[in-house]
């Protein structure tokens, strides 16, 4: 269950180092579960989309709380837990249970698309219906660890996405795709809209001002203080570029004076504690060049 939460928008060799420091933390559904989100939300650091450590979480707390601790090895019961949705509960069910449970990854929606020779974008609903549809007529009686994991294999070892090797795939009788090179096809991607994002550097007395988000981005995760436009009497100390879904966003870090009162959300973090806590992965980043700047000046 850890490993789909994880791999959810996100690539496996990415996943393996946070995936061996989480399960040496949380090494179950109760320490999980006891577990405050501040601590949740550091151990998933830098993995991103950190709604994914939040449900989780919850799901965690509803599995020790309505389950005993055990997860159950019930279709309906694992989608109903938070964060869970329909690849993910089929793959827990699946792969965790062995059940007969169809399951739509990027390797099998292209292996899929291929063999129907399917021309509808399998990211719309038809197309998505379509494939979800074929995944389950192809199912056996059971085993289904096995077979989902061969149709993954087949994705990513031979049905690859460009130059598959067709005359090697077992499959092939059976494939319909006559350009397999040019499926499955998407629809046309949104454009990347630029955006720019402010932030203080406030420094006082080897202690950083910080701030913690309440919005759905990055709630709970600390971050340097927003400014709502850059300073016309201070200047630019860093600038960082990151992606956020379909934005492409530049981070500008500006020395800032101490406010005279801090914000409910504010509060002084020494510099020597920045690893001890959750911070968003491009405020971090921001944060540990600048602290090494300060530290190489003396």
């Amino acid at each position: 269950m850890v490993s789909e939460f994880m791999l959810q928008q996100t690539q496996v060799g990415t996943v393996l180092d946070f995936h061996a420091r989480w399960m040496v933390r949380f090494p179950d559904f109760a320490a999980l579960a006891a577990a405050n989100e501040a601590d949740v939300l550091h151990v998933w650091q830098g993995l991103g989309y950190y709604a994914r450590a939040r449900n989780l979480h919850r799901a965690a707390r509803q599995v020790v709380a309505q389950h005993g601790g055990v997860l159950p090895d019930d279709l309906a019961a694992i989608a109903a837990l938070p964060g869970v949705g329909r690849y993910t509960a089929g793959a827990i069910a699946s792969f965790a249970f062995d059940r007969a449970t169809p399951i739509i990854d990027a390797n099998i929606a292209r292996v899929l698309a291929r063999l129907l020779d399917l021309r509808e974008p399998i990211d719309s609903a038809r197309g998505s219906a379509m494939l979800w549809q074929t995944a389950a007529e192809l199912l056996p009686v059971s085993g289904g660890r096995l077979h989902n994991s061969a149709l993954m294999e087949l994705g990513a070892l031979v049905c690859t996405p460009r130059q598959p090797s067709c005359q090697s795939c077992p499959v092939r009788a059976h494939c319909c795709a006559e350009e397999p090179a040019t499926l499955p096809v998407k629809k046309p991607r949104r454009k990347t809209v630029a955006l720019a994002e402010d932030c203080a550097w406030t420094v006082r007395d080897g202690t950083l001002l910080l701030e913690q988000q309440t919005g759905p981005r990055w709630r709970g995760l600390w971050k340097l203080p927003a400014l709502a436009a850059p300073p016309r009497d201070s200047r630019l100390l860093l600038a960082l570029e990151y992606p956020f879904t379909h934005h492409r966003v530049t981070l500008s870090v500006f020395a800032a004076r101490a406010p005279g009162q801090l914000a409910a959300a504010q509060r002084w973090v020494g510099l020597d504690a920045i690893e001890t806590i959750a911070l968003a992965a491009p405020h971090k980043r921001a944060i540990l060049r600048l602290a090494a700047t300060i530290k190489a000046r003396g």
